[in-house]
């Protein structure tokens, strides 16, 4: 099936519970009714409904279709189960965001950095530190490393706006998964210099490594968010035959 027909019908999909035009608890449309309104084959539509499922938008119901159970988010939303760039998600969540590069240097990885970022000692890195800006206040602190060998040719002017558009569309490199680990911790002197963190004297840490196509280990972030402006969302299925 075409990636792009069914990632189509859940955009539209998406959209109107966003929008509320399907309220909070209710049930979607039927599927002949929503197969007609959308001009699309059942698999499409199942297909697109099941990426809603993912997403903890709907829940499908066995023999009474498919219930809304969309909640809007009153702060910054950053998936689990998605690799987005900070501008995606600041559109997703319809902040104004902007991007401002800090540092951009070339290194080695040493002891003290393999065992921090996983990346073997003698890789050549980009280091690359950026402020991140939600409606003009600085609210995220991103230090990135990524293996020169994969990101080749990176400049501080493409880091200023989107690495992984240069990565995926000049370096065709296919951006596959990202292991992350969320953290609560103390702020730094940097952080604090650079963020808008008011009284705040802690920050949620996202630590990512994240693959390529070819099972690579490309970069490893530490994001460190205001904790005001945060919230990690997932969907999360119980298994059957679960032990309890």
């Amino acid at each position: 099936m075409p990636k792009a027909k069914y990632e189509r019908i859940y955009h539209i999909l998406k959209e109107k519970i966003e929008s509320g035009q399907y309220p909070p608890q209710a049930l979607l449309p039927g599927e002949h009714t929503l197969i007609a309104e959308l001009d699309c084959s059942r698999g499409t539509l199942r297909r697109a409904v099941g990426e809603l499922v993912r997403a903890g938008y709907v829940q499908t119901m066995q023999g009474k279709g498919v219930r809304n159970i969309f909640e809007p988010a009153r702060q910054a939303t950053f998936t689990l189960g998605t690799i987005e760039t900070f501008a995606e998600s600041a559109l997703r969540n319809h902040w104004r965001g902007s991007s401002k590069v800090l540092l951009f240097d070339e290194l080695e990885v040493n002891d003290a950095l393999a065992e921090k970022t996983g990346f073997a000692q003698g890789t050549l890195l980009y280091y690359v530190q950026r402020l991140h800006f939600l409606n003009e206040r600085p609210l995220i602190l991103n230090h990135s490393y990524f293996r020169q060998d994969v990101a080749r040719g990176l400049t501080r002017e493409i880091a200023s706006d989107s690495i992984y558009r240069y990565l995926e569309n000049e370096r065709h490199v296919s951006i596959i998964n990202s292991k992350r680990v969320v953290t609560v911790e103390k702020a730094t002197p940097l952080d604090q210099r650079y963020l808008d963190l008011g009284d705040c004297n802690c920050l949620a840490v996202v630590s990512s490594q994240t693959y390529n196509g070819d099972g690579v280990m490309f970069e490893y972030t530490q994001s460190r968010h205001h904790p005001n402006f945060f919230r990690f969302q997932d969907n999360a299925v119980r298994r059957p035959g679960g032990m309890g």
